[in-house]
């Protein structure tokens, strides 16, 4: 990243480490800013040289998963164009979400206040994964059937479904469960058989909604990525002449919580 020195960014994903496997162990609510510098074996002001808030820190990090979730994809697609058909592309992400802590919690733990206090960020709204660019590219090029109502909240109702019961266990405590490829397999055919034209599919059609995801992901990923390590950015007003913001390290974190910047501009917002 041109500009910022490199040992800081090694500091900042340091940091993001810490606060991930914290999330994950403690949930959100009983994270401190503290807990979080402790656990990186940093000082506490020096996480805000980075983030000015704890809810500015946690959707950094939940931007870098949705990153490597995004990136998992793209790998998956660049090996086999097909991957871009629903049942399989839903089948790989269930694997990649698996093999992530951090967006299983996001997914199937104690996350809510987290996700309420994104209400306004692309966390929340989904920007990153383009969903709305998704369903209608996979529509346009006839990857979806066109009679299946409501088809978005369907289609993302059976993911959450797989991924709550992956979480939360068997069914059946008798019978033994089924491994986690076996798990996406079955969540592969169900997708496959209630929400895709019968019969083969289009070749051309695969190839050319391959192509075009693979250059949606390309435009959304790069300012996401500057995003994680820092807020103040070009567009943002500078501080007027003669005065400085507060230190970080002279105020609540109680109130740094309760007082968010917005993600866009960086001003004070309610929530």
């Amino acid at each position: 990243m041109p500009g910022r020195p490199r040992q800081d960014l090694n500091r900042a994903d340091r940091i993001l480490d810490s606060a991930a496997e914290l999330l994950v162990r403690l949930g959100y609510r009983k994270v401190t800013i503290e807990d979080i510098a402790q656990h990186a074996g940093i000082g506490k002001g020096t996480v805000y040289l980075h983030w000015r808030t704890k809810q500015q820190l946690f959707e950094a990090l939940l931007l870098r998963e949705a990153i490597a979730y995004v990136e998992g994809l793209v790998h998956e697609l660049r090996r086999d164009p097909s991957t871009v058909l629903p049942h399989r592309l839903l089948a790989a992400s269930f694997l990649i979400i698996h093999d992530r802590p951090v967006l299983r919690a996001v997914f199937t733990g104690d996350t809510e206040e987290l996700r309420d206090r994104l209400a306004g960020s692309p966390v929340r709204g989904h920007e990153l994964l383009a969903t709305a660019r998704l369903f209608e590219l996979l529509t346009r090029h006839g990857l979806f059937r066109d009679d299946v109502p409501d088809l978005a909240y369907a289609l993302t109702a059976t993911h959450a479904g797989f991924l709550l019961m992956d979480d939360h266990g068997e069914i059946d405590p008798r019978a033994a469960a089924p491994d986690v490829r076996a798990r996406a397999g079955a969540l592969a055919h169900v997708v496959r058989a209630a929400f895709e034209p019968p019969g083969p599919p289009d070749p051309e059609a695969v190839a050319a909604a391959s192509a075009e995801l693979l250059d949606v992901v390309a435009d959304v990923i790069p300012p996401y990525r500057e995003r994680i390590y820092g807020y103040r950015r070009a567009q943002e007003p500078a501080d007027p002449p003669g005065t400085r913001p507060e230190s970080p390290r002279t105020r609540p974190e109680s109130t740094a919580a309760r007082e968010p910047f917005s993600s866009d501009t960086g001003r004070r917002r309610p929530i």
